[in-house]
C-alpha cells in the first residue's frame, strides 16, 4: 500500500479533499485524513506527439520508445499516441511494425495507445510542414496496407479530398478515430465529414482554411457542433491566448490539449528532424528553413499551466489533458482517477509543477 501524501485529488472530475492510497496498480481509497500537500490528478493523455527526448517516432526502435517514455513520465504523460507525419509509405509501414512490437511487449512506462497517422490523406493547400510530394487522395487499398502494418488508432485527413467520406465511414466502422486536419474544407464539407463519423479536429486553427463571417469553414463548424472535440496546441506560439479562449468558451468540455511535440522536446535548441523534414528549434519555436511551424517542444504539464494562466479553472484544464483526450480515444479506463481504477497519477504542487508520477501504480523517475 502506498499513501501519496496529497491534500486533495481530482476523482472522477471532482475535487476530493484528503489523501489517496494506491496498491497493486490500482487506486484503493481517496479522501483519507492527513496533512499532505499537492494535488493528485489523472495521468496526462497526449493524442498527438511526434517524438520526445531526442527520439523521433518515425525512426525509433523499441529502445527509443523506452527512452522517450521515461522522459514523458517526467512531464506527467502516462498514455500517448505516437504520431507519424506524411512520409514515404515504406517509412510509415516500418514505423508501424516497430510500434506493433512495442505495444505487444509493453508492461511498463506510459501506455502506448496506438499510432496516430497524420497523413497521407491531407490537403496540399494546407500542408503545414508535411511534404506535399507524399500526400495522396484517400485510397482504401493504401489504407489497408498501412493498417496491416501495425496498430493504428487515430487518423487525420482532409475531408474534402476525393473519396474521403467513404474512408471516414470505413475507419469509424473499424473503430479508428477520424480527425479532420490539414484541410481546406468549407462548412458544407466539414458538416459532411462529421455526419460521416469524424469526431475531432487536429490542432484547430492551424493548417486549415480560416473562418470568416459568411464562410465559417471547418473551424466554425467544429466550434458549434456538440459532437466534435477540438484539439489545441497551447504553447504560446501556435495560438494567441485570445484565440485559445475563443475556442474554450465556444467548446466548453470539448477541448483536448495536445503537444504536437517533436524529438527536440526536453532537449534544447538546435537542429532536429521531424520524419524526413529538417527543422530548427529556438526557444519555444520549431520551424523549417522557410519559417513554417513544424510541431512544438511543448510538454503537457506546461500546456496545463498555460491554460490556467489564461484564466481557465484548474479542474477544467486538467480535464483537457486527461479525461477529454481519453474520451476522444475511446479509452474510458485512462484519464480519470476512481477507486478501483488504474493508478496513473500525477502529483502537482501549488504552481502546477509535476512533483511525482505513478504509472500503472509504479513510481516513475
Amino acid at each position: 500500500m502506498t499513501r501519496l501524501g496529497v491534500s486533495a485529488a481530482v476523482v472522477a472530475g471532482r475535487l476530493v479533499p484528503g489523501d489517496m492510497d494506491v496498491a497493486d496498480g490500482r487506486v484503493v481509497a481517496v479522501g483519507l485524513p492527513g496533512r499532505g500537500s499537492g494535488l493528485a490528478v489523472p495521468g496526462f493523455v497526449d493524442l498527438q506527439i511526434n517524438g520526445f527526448g531526442g527520439v523521433d517516432f518515425l525512426a525509433a526502435d523499441p529502445g527509443g520508445y523506452a527512452v522517450a517514455g521515461e522522459q514523458l513520465l517526467r512531464t506527467g504523460v502516462t498514455a500517448y499516441q505516437p504520431t507519424l507525419i506524411t512520409s514515404p509509405l515504406a517509412d510509415v509501414t516500418a514505423a508501424l511494425g516497430v510500434l506493433r512490437e512495442v505495444v505487444a511487449c509493453a508492461d511498463s512506462g506510459p501506455r502506448v495507445l496506438g499510432a496516430h497517422l497524420e497523413g497521407p490523406f491531407l490537403s496540399p493547400e494546407r500542408p503545414g510542414t508535411h511534404p506535399v510530394e507524399h500526400m495522396r487522395d484517400p485510397d482504401l487499398l493504401l489504407l489497408q496496407r498501412m493498417l496491416e502494418s501495425g496498430p493504428v488508432t487515430h487518423i487525420t485527413l482532409a475531408p474534402e479530398r476525393p473519396g474521403a467520406l467513404d474512408l471516414v465511414k470505413q475507419l469509424v466502422a473499424d473503430g479508428i478515430v477520424v480527425a479532420c486536419g490539414h484541410t481546406d474544407a468549407d462548412a458544407r464539407e466539414a458538416h459532411a465529414a462529421f455526419d460521416a463519423g469524424a469526431s475531432t479536429v487536429t490542432h484547430l486553427f492551424n493548417a486549415m482554411r480560416p473562418s470568416t463571417p459568411r464562410h465559417p469553414a471547418l473551424i466554425g463548424v467544429a466550434l458549434t457542433r456538440p459532437d466534435v472535440t477540438v484539439q489545441l496546441i497551447v504553447d504560446g506560439v501556435h495560438l494567441a491566448a485570445e484565440t485559445v479562449l475563443v475556442a474554450w468558451r465556444a467548446a466548453a468540455g470539448r477541448v483536448a490539449l495536445v503537444t504536437d511535440a517533436i524529438a527536440a522536446a526536453a532537449q534544447g535548441d538546435g537542429g532536429y528532424r521531424l520524419g524526413q523534414v529538417e527543422v530548427a528549434v529556438r526557444g519555444a519555436e520549431v520551424r523549417r528553413g522557410d519559417g513554417t511551424l513544424a510541431g512544438s517542444v511543448l510538454t503537457m504539464d506546461a500546456a496545463v499551466r498555460n491554460l490556467v494562466s489564461f484564466g481557465v479553472p484548474v479542474l477544467d484544464a486538467v480535464a483537457a489533458a486527461t479525461s477529454i483526450p481519453a474520451r476522444v480515444a475511446g479509452q474510458p479506463d485512462i484519464g480519470v482517477l476512481r477507486v478501483g481504477g488504474p493508478a496513473d497519477v500525477v502529483v502537482l504542487d501549488d504552481e502546477l509543477q509535476v512533483r511525482r508520477v505513478l504509472c500503472r501504480g509504479r513510481e516513475a523517475g
